[in-house]
């Protein structure tokens, strides 16, 4: 049969069933029913029924879920009923709830959500049931549920409509009820630490604390425009550390205008921390633990494999120092080497590049190349101050600073250093980064002043961190789109997108 007949076949399958669906909802409010009452009195999620279920037998209980399946057998209907904890089997009854109410399980379809209440029982085949003495219509579902979703290879029909994704796939739901634990679990290690969860603003006048280019938007009120934060508030979190807080932490959206990948979001969930009085030594040891802990808490398990690699958190974290990695890695002197030879190299391994990016912006694609060969788990450490615009220098005279990144699976999964605390030397470095972004560097950072007057009043000697959400999905091994609710699709159909604009 032609594409096109078959095509219209399941149109016109379609079209009867929402008809159906449009008449069954008219007989319901005719016979004065509402189909979309406020209230349910539910007493019992399903799997405390079915946890207690020898002391409920012959108990009156009353629960609530959508429809999953409906068996009729003249005047014995079976019924699968869900909720967020698990699903049970209803038997409705002629004799048991009257033959006018028996009649409306015919108004009933898969998807609808339902109030029952009756007292559970076991059937002749051992099934766990509840024997229905009356029922409530919650919600009536104009739409079917698809028969098959779980095998779909379209990834965007997917993220379009997610709800019936997780509807349909019951691992995916726990993907995202383990997420919820990853980020209970870091702001549990944290606070146990006494770190203090702070918020601090998303919309900012100037960007600060990575490298990236941000969102820009207007102000109406004020008149200007704004930028969302690219950090956790990285900025502002050290000005705390000024104001006398000593630990502080946050957990929020952030967002980075960026290109999409397996690895990037262009708005995601990041964490940020800072200790005062601590050094970049005293943080990775901490970060160490932190990881360990929020594996065992939401995982329950230090072992993992993420992207070709076999990943043990639990075993001694290597140190690898940055100039010395791409050196082994690539016969390569970055110190030393030319804005020409980064370039010549680049085109060896085949990598692309902008042309007009600066030399240390090409190093740093450079170390991208070579951090793919990692595993880890891995403290990367000791980059050179020219990427680090933030990070304090290994001594007074170095070119290398007190940074690190973890790195797990070839890939970056959080960034730390010793915070830069000389007002003078951040002025400096703000100056060079404003020169990278006259010469079309987007990513180059923004010279905050306001900031640097702050480090004039005097920062203690604070060590900071971030880890993004990526870390969720390296230790799943999926890519970040996938263990994110929503991600962003460009509009459905043209005549919305015509709507925006």
């Amino acid at each position: 049969m032609p594409r096109e007949s078959i095509l219209s076949l399941f149109m016109e399958d379609e079209n009867y069933i929402l008809a159906e669906r449009q008449r069954k909802l008219k007989e319901l409010r005719e016979k004065g029913i509402d189909p979309f009452p406020g209230k349910s009195n539910r007493t019992y999620l399903v799997q405390g029924i079915l946890q207690k279920f020898r002391d409920l037998e012959g108990t009156e209980v009353a629960v609530a879920g959508r429809l999953r399946a409906i068996r009729a057998h003249g005047k014995l209907t079976f019924m699968q009923i869900e909720d967020a904890s698990g699903e049970i089997q209803l038997a409705f009854k002629q004799d048991a709830i009257g033959k006018d109410k028996y009649k409306l399980i015919k108004k009933l379809d898969t998807g609808d959500f339902l109030q029952i209440t009756g007292k559970p029982f076991v059937t002749e085949r051992g099934q766990q049931t509840v024997d229905v003495a009356d029922f409530k219509l919650l919600s009536k579902s104009m739409r079917p549920l698809p028969e098959k979703w779980h095998g779909l290879k379209d990834s965007e029909k997917r993220y379009r409509r997610r709800y019936l994704d997780l509807l349909m796939n019951p691992e995916l739901r726990d993907t995202f009820r383990r997420k919820s634990i990853f980020w209970n679990a870091m702001r549990d290690f944290l606070k146990g630490r006494d770190f203090m969860e702070v918020e601090t603003p998303v919309l900012e006048n100037t960007t600060g604390g990575a490298d990236a280019n941000p969102f820009v938007t207007h102000h109406d009120a004020l008149d200007m425009d704004v930028y969302l934060r690219i950090s956790m508030g990285e900025l502002w979190q050290k000005r705390l550390m000024v104001g006398g807080f000593e630990k502080t932490f946050e957990i929020g959206r952030q967002f980075r205008n960026e290109g999409i990948s397996p690895e990037h979001l262009q708005d995601y969930t990041q964490m940020e921390c800072y200790w005062a009085y601590a050094d970049y030594e005293d943080m990775m040891g901490m970060v160490e633990e932190m990881y360990r802990e929020v594996a065992e808490n939401t995982f329950g398990k230090l072992k993992f494999k993420s992207h070709g690699f076999e990943i043990d958190l639990g075993k001694d974290w290597d140190r690898i120092e940055y100039v010395s990695e791409i050196q082994k890695q690539q016969g390569l002197d970055i110190m030393e080497a030319s804005e020409d030879g980064i370039k010549k190299k680049l085109d060896e391994l085949g990598e692309e590049y902008d042309p007009k990016l600066g030399k240390w912006r090409l190093v740093d694609q450079l170390w991208k190349h070579c951090r793919k060969n990692i595993g880890g788990p891995a403290f990367v450490i000791n980059p050179p101050v020219a990427i680090s615009p933030l990070a304090k220098r290994l001594d007074p005279e170095s070119e290398l600073v007190q940074r690190f990144w973890v790195l797990l699976g070839g890939s970056e999964n959080g960034n730390g250093y010793t915070e830069l605390n000389d007002p003078q030397d951040q002025a400096a470095r703000f100056k060079e980064q404003a020169k990278l972004r006259e010469a079309g560097d987007k990513e180059a950072q923004m010279h905050d002043k306001d900031f640097v007057e702050a480090l004039e009043h005097g920062m203690p000697p604070v060590a900071g961190f971030g880890v993004s959400e990526r870390l969720f999905a390296f230790l799943l091994d999926r890519p970040i789109r996938e263990t994110v609710l929503f991600p962003l699709l460009k509009p459905e159909h043209s005549e919305d997108s015509k709507d925006k604009k």
